[in-house]
């Protein structure tokens, strides 16, 4: 029975999938148009503009839009390998195709003992949430990566490593992945491929780390927690400007450097949490690294100074990771996620002019959306820091449990 039970499960899933996946595509191909600014310009403007300085050798260095660590090189370049289509088009053929090998993998591994496919689920859901949003940003490929490197850390940690690694090279964001991670392994193999591709690309094409210089002028993006002190400022004759400010629309005027700095500030003390976690945490179970992989990216996306709407692809992703496990506490965090997923695409792309105006309607979404990150973080913490710090004894089995194991040795 159980086994009928999870072919029919797949089979839902799979046909929810294809469904939902075709619907995405329509809409970046804008056979029909989803609602709001246009989300793919990203692809047909910026992304295609940079294969172009790409594709000579050399890193876009005149454009500070350019924040991404240098094998991120390789996933704007990757298009070209489907020559027989136009750079947009290859590009969202490839987004799909992150897309399902994530779901494959989470397949994969909710069908093994003592996995889920719940983490499946998630990635079923979280992904539409969303909207076309996904498929027209590298962040799913750079997500896919960090959910291989996930399920890969309990049985091969060398593979979790060197996942790890490329992933951070890619957007940063997967070194967090290393948090919860405690076998010598994967720690060793991250390291050695860091330093390999650091190495490789820093010869082989100038400007591979200019990204790091990129940043520092940036204002408070109108979507970050940071956001809502000016949001509710302008409401009260606050003066500054809301501009396209390095590939983002920012607040920029009177006191953004010291929200920006704050943001900073709560950054860092969100390293500390973490740090004194990982001092304090005594017990690590099969779910640990994910579960803690899945606190260090929301805390570090509730905090940062800049809330695109593709970092909830991050947190879906990782959020399906964590309920592929079973003993996994991160239900009601997981779930607050995916609300926070739904709210997102309503605030961008469908009402973005209403976040820009800082009106009702677009200071109501960000609230909410903003606040549900918060919640999730405050409550996933918790839980991460209960299962591994708190010193609460193992309970035992029960009487006839043991009595049930012990007959069923052999003699």
């Amino acid at each position: 029975m159980e086994t009928t039970g999870a072919w029919r499960s797949l089979a839902w899933l799979l046909g929810i999938w294809g469904l939902t996946r075709t619907v995405l595509l329509l809409f970046v191909f804008k056979v029909y148009v989803f609602p709001g600014p246009d989300v793919t310009s990203d692809v047909s403007v910026i992304y295609q503009g940079w294969y172009e300085v790409l594709r000579t050798g050399t890193f876009p260095l005149d454009d500070v839009t350019w924040q991404y660590p240098p094998a991120a090189a390789l996933a704007i370049l990757s298009p070209g390998l489907l020559f027989h289509l136009d750079y947009t088009s290859a590009f969202f053929v490839l987004a799909f195709t992150a897309d399902l090998t994530a779901l494959l993998l989470l397949l994969y591994a909710g069908l093994r003992p003592g996995k889920t496919l719940r983490g499946a689920w998630v990635w079923l859901v979280g992904v539409p949430l969303l909207g076309p949003t996904v498929y027209a940003r590298y962040d799913v490929m750079v997500t896919a990566v960090a959910v291989a490197a996930l399920l890969a850390g309990s049985r091969h940690p060398r593979a979790m490593g060197v996942l790890t690694a490329f992933g951070a090279m890619l957007k940063v964001w997967p070194v967090l992945l290393l948090v919860g991670a405690r076998k010598r392994g994967v720690w060793g193999a991250a390291a050695v491929t860091a330093a390999v591709l650091s190495v490789v690309f820093a010869v082989a094409m100038p400007g591979a780390f200019a990204f790091l210089t990129f940043q520092r002028d940036r204002g408070t993006e109108v979507e970050s927690l940071g956001s809502l002190v000016f949001h509710v400022a302008r409401q009260f004759g606050w003066d500054g400007q809301v501009l396209l400010n390095y590939g983002s629309v920012e607040f920029l005027g009177p006191y953004v450097g010291a929200v920006s700095t704050a943001a900073l500030g709560l950054t860092g003390i969100a390293f500390g949490w973490l740090l004194l976690w990982r001092l304090m945490a005594t017990r690590f179970l099969a779910h640990t690294p994910a579960d803690a992989a899945f606190v260090g990216v929301l805390m570090f996306t509730a905090t940062s100074r800049v809330i695109s709407p593709q970092y909830m692809v991050w947190l879906v992703g990782l959020a399906a990771v964590c309920l592929c496990f079973r003993g996994s506490r991160m239900k009601l965090p997981v779930v607050l996620v995916l609300a926070a997923a739904f709210v997102t695409v309503l605030e961008f792309p469908v009402w973005f002019a209403h976040v820009v105006a800082s009106d009702a309607l677009g200071v109501t979404l960000l609230f909410v959306r903003n606040g549900l990150l918060v919640l999730a973080t405050v409550l996933a913490a918790r839980e991460l820091w209960r299962s591994t710090v708190t010193r609460t004894p193992v309970p035992a089995l029960p009487a006839q449990a043991t009595r049930t194991k012990e007959t069923s040795l052999p003699s």
